[in-house]
């Protein structure tokens, strides 16, 4: 297998004649308080064939037989394997055009990353890095769902900053000239799903253009910035997927001679790469609330904290801050990190160590509203982070605090299709 930043793999689609509809299913990290959103999922998929044999919600993984479940899923793949649902593409990337819940049309490419290209680790210098810190104790059930299992099915997205020169977009525009894989629509109003195998020429341009990207001297040109390692893909979903794939890695390679580990399927990930720059991509503001503090003496130890002056100014980061019938807007002046949300999270990161409180993430500004009205309630409005500040921001203050920013809503993430062998025996 090629060592590229983005290569072609042995992809396995389920057969002719499949119901793709019921088979295709949206990733394991959503809808995780909605039950009644999984069992809808499970009434609609029946006894068909479906990844949701395959995958275990996060929903279930604290619930007694989430070990059970585990076990289910890895007899599911292979219980598939052995039926011969799977058709193998080999030498394949996937072009995929997915139209969203409200119409608007994701473009992205499918293929395989080199899991030693990517650290989740506080000071990564990889070309594959974190957006959000990886919270360590997450890692354990994915890793024993991974550990035993035949097969991944990817919910990973990645982000690539091709703004200077469009390598995604030009690419998935071409679709009419490539060879069709599939085309439904997707389950419970998620949206239209379609997808077509990477010729050779457009593969060839991809990788020329990801090779300009991540070179160390055009990548410091471009952001301004010097004496900095490049990053090329930045995760944004499925972070703690992908960090349990290397960290399985991390046990296989050590048992593994030289030659063999190079060539081990383990080694890499099937992922999604979507461009930054996507018009379907938007960027939106995760806010706080802290509930059981005292807002007066909250807002004096951050004032105490950081240079702050009141209202809207040119320089600095605005936030809002809101208790009972109270509303402050302020602008913190030198502040410590690239954003607004790293700002406000590590003085609340500090305080709630010292003083009672439970902080919790809002994504709706008129539910800060409402609950900031609460007795011995402190909310905080943030701005939504420019999505052109994603890379620098990274690079510069590592992976963003948890809860900086969400992309797009639950109905219109990743889904399940695509499938991959990561044990070294033959189908």
């Amino acid at each position: 297998m090629k060592n590229d930043y983005l290569s072609f793999g042995t992809i396995l689609l389920p057969r002719p004649g499949t119901n793709l509809s019921r088979y295709s299913v949206i990733a394991c990290d959503q809808f995780t308080s909605q039950p009644d959103y999984w069992q809808r999922v499970k009434d609609y998929v029946g006894n068909a064939p479906s990844t949701l044999g395959m995958i275990l919600p996060e929903l279930y993984l604290s619930r007694p037989d989430a070990k059970q479940r585990v076990g289910e899923i890895h007899r599911t793949m292979e219980q598939y394997q052995a039926q011969g649902l799977f058709v193998p593409l080999r030498h394949a990337m996937v072009c995929v055009r997915r139209t969203l819940s409200d119409g608007t049309l994701r473009r992205g490419i499918v293929g395989l990353i080199d899991l030693e290209q990517y650290d989740y680790r506080p000071g990564s210098q990889s070309l594959i890095r974190a957006t959000e810190q990886t919270v360590l104790e997450r890692l354990p059930p994915r890793m024993e769902i991974r550990q035993g299992a035949s097969l991944e099915l990817p919910h990973v997205m990645l982000l690539l900053d091709d703004g200077e020169e469009p390598l995604i977009q030009p690419v998935c525009d071409r679709y009419e000239q490539m060879e069709p894989l599939y085309d439904f629509d997707l389950m419970l109003g998620s949206g239209h799903l379609s997808g077509y195998r990477l010729d050779d020429a457009s593969a060839q341009k991809l990788a020329a253009g990801l090779e300009r990207l991540a070179d160390a001297e055009a990548f410091s040109r471009r952001y301004g910035i010097a004496d900095h390692a490049p990053l090329l893909f930045a995760v944004g979903d499925g972070n703690h997927s992908l960090a349990a794939a290397r960290a399985c890695w991390e046990k296989i390679k050590h048992t593994l001679p030289v030659q063999q580990a190079a060539g081990h399927p383990a080694r890499y990930a099937l992922v999604e790469v979507c461009s930054l720059h996507d018009p379907s991509l938007q960027f939106r503001a995760i806010h706080r609330v802290v509930f059981d503090v005292n807002p007066t003496q909250l807002m004096a130890a951050l004032k105490h904290r950081y240079h702050i002056v009141p209202g809207v100014r040119s320089k600095g980061q605005t936030i809002t801050a809101l208790w009972q019938d109270q509303e402050e807007v302020f602008t913190i002046l030198d502040p410590p990190c690239q954003l607004a949300t790293g700002s406000l999270q590590q003085f609340l990161d500090g305080y709630l160590q010292v003083h009672r409180g439970r902080e919790d993430y809002i994504h709706g500004r008129e539910t800060v509203r409402s609950l900031a009205r609460q007795p011995d309630t402190m909310g905080f409005l943030l701005p939504a982070m420019e999505k052109s500040m994603l890379f620098k921001t990274v690079v510069l203050d590592g992976a963003l605090p948890r809860k900086t920013f969400s992309m797009g809503q639950a109905l219109d993430k990743r889904f399940y299709l695509e499938a991959r062998r990561i044990q070294p025996q033959a189908l």
